[in-house]
């Protein structure tokens, strides 16, 4: 299945989630490979399988806090689209990510204060929110935080792209579809950015 087939599966599968009309059967059995790889936050609110209304093996998912890849979770996507063919990748993030928080949190406070049992989570998220900080929109703890989520969204697709040779190879090939998107905790929409 190229990408472009992919990706317009899973929105369908998310407006049917939206609309509370889940037509995917639990219990089914599972498919016979991936119709994308999915790099989601840990958070247990965000289950990539319902969000995009798919059955076990539809979906290829790597989790992580904030939704950022270490080597590990590097290792886990390229295997996944390596072995299975999967030519969509997409990072989601969701609304109110409490790695993101927890990040800026961190970031307000002197270093010495910092809680170093986040240092790990902190250290992959902070190079994209850092920035916010000092923007208008720290003014606003809800708009900070959205954007913080967003632009931690971006920079995980990037991360991707520039700490992997094999998936940066692939996508300028075109045998592979990088996108970012966000999930709404309220609406349950997945919004992408193409």
């Amino acid at each position: 299945m190229d990408a472009g087939t992919a990706l317009a599966r899973l929105k369908s599968g998310n407006e049917r989630f939206v609309r509370g009309e889940l037509a995917a059967v639990a219990g089914r059995e599972p498919a016979a490979s991936p119709v994308a790889v999915v790099l989601a936050c840990s958070d247990a609110k965000v289950p990539p399988e319902m969000v995009f209304d798919q059955v076990l093996g539809d979906l290829y998912t790597v989790r992580d806090a904030g939704n950022v890849a270490g080597p590990e979770q590097i290792v886990a996507i390229e295997k996944a689209a390596r072995d299975t063919g999967a030519r969509l990748l997409v990072v989601l993030g969701h609304s109110g990510c409490d790695a993101v928080q927890a990040t800026l949190d961190q970031l307000r406070l002197p270093e010495e204060e910092r809680d170093m049992t986040l240092a790990p989570v902190v250290a992959r998220i902070a190079p994209a929110v850092r920035e916010l900080l000092s923007s208008k929109l720290a003014e606003d703890d809800a708009a900070l935080l959205a954007a913080a989520v967003e632009s931690n969204t971006l920079a995980a697709v990037e991360h991707l792209l520039h700490d992997s040779d094999f998936l940066e190879s692939h996508m300028q090939s075109g045998g592979l579809a990088i996108v970012g998107a966000v999930y709404d905790l309220e609406t349950g929409k997945v919004s992408f950015f193409e």
